[in-house]
């Protein structure tokens, strides 16, 4: 299946939810709580945006490494590409502060590297409105850390991600939903340590 084509695939006359669709079905309420919860640091002042820097470190960080030991770069050869620490570590920089993880994640199997990719890459999508909020900022110094928010702009992650989604039909469905709300959880308790 192609980017941008439908979730559901057809067999023997009957519709199936395609994975993309049963993610975003079965990690709705986790992605809705998250949102509630990182929507009470406001991005427009220094401390509220510095604090949600430091919640996302918190859990990207792990993320991205137990990412990197599961061997996320034989799936995603563009990996390196993808990978955002260097970024949020340079906007902590700028803003005063060091990176930290804070949560601890469980090693990552080849269908737990698909559902924790799912929960990274689509928060690409909410950076961007994300930078509308930090656009109206009054303090200089949060237009100037705003690499982890911009990283990857402009090229195709998402749907080069959904692309290979589609692709792995061997994959642990089950396995691939539960790492996304691993993910998800991870975004949670860090934010709730920041």
């Amino acid at each position: 299946m192609l980017a941008g084509a439908s979730d559901v695939s057809t067999q023997v006359g009957r519709s199936f939810p395609g994975l993309r669709e049963r993610l975003r079905d079965e990690t709705a309420a986790a992605h809705r709580e998250l949102d509630a919860q990182l929507s009470s640091f406001d991005l427009t002042v220094f401390s509220g945006y510095r604090r949600f820097l430091q919640a996302s470190a918190g859990a990207l960080l792990p993320l991205e490494a137990a990412l990197d030991e599961a061997g996320v770069a034989r799936m995603f050869p563009d990996w390196p590409e993808r990978v955002r620490r260097a970024a949020i570590a340079a906007d902590l920089g700028r803003l005063g502060s060091a990176v930290q993880s804070t949560v601890s994640v469980p090693p990552l199997t080849r269908s737990g590297v698909l559902g924790t990719m799912y929960v990274l890459e689509g928060s690409r999508l909410g950076a961007k409105f994300l930078l509308k909020t930090v656009a109206d900022a009054g303090d200089p110094r949060i237009g100037e850390a705003t690499a982890y928010l911009n990283h990857g702009a402009g090229k195709r992650l998402w749907q080069s991600f959904l692309a290979r989604l589609a692709s792995e039909v061997a994959c642990d469905q089950e396995e691939v939903i539960e790492a996304a709300r691993i993910a998800f959880a991870a975004f949670e308790q860090a934010a709730d340590r920041a």
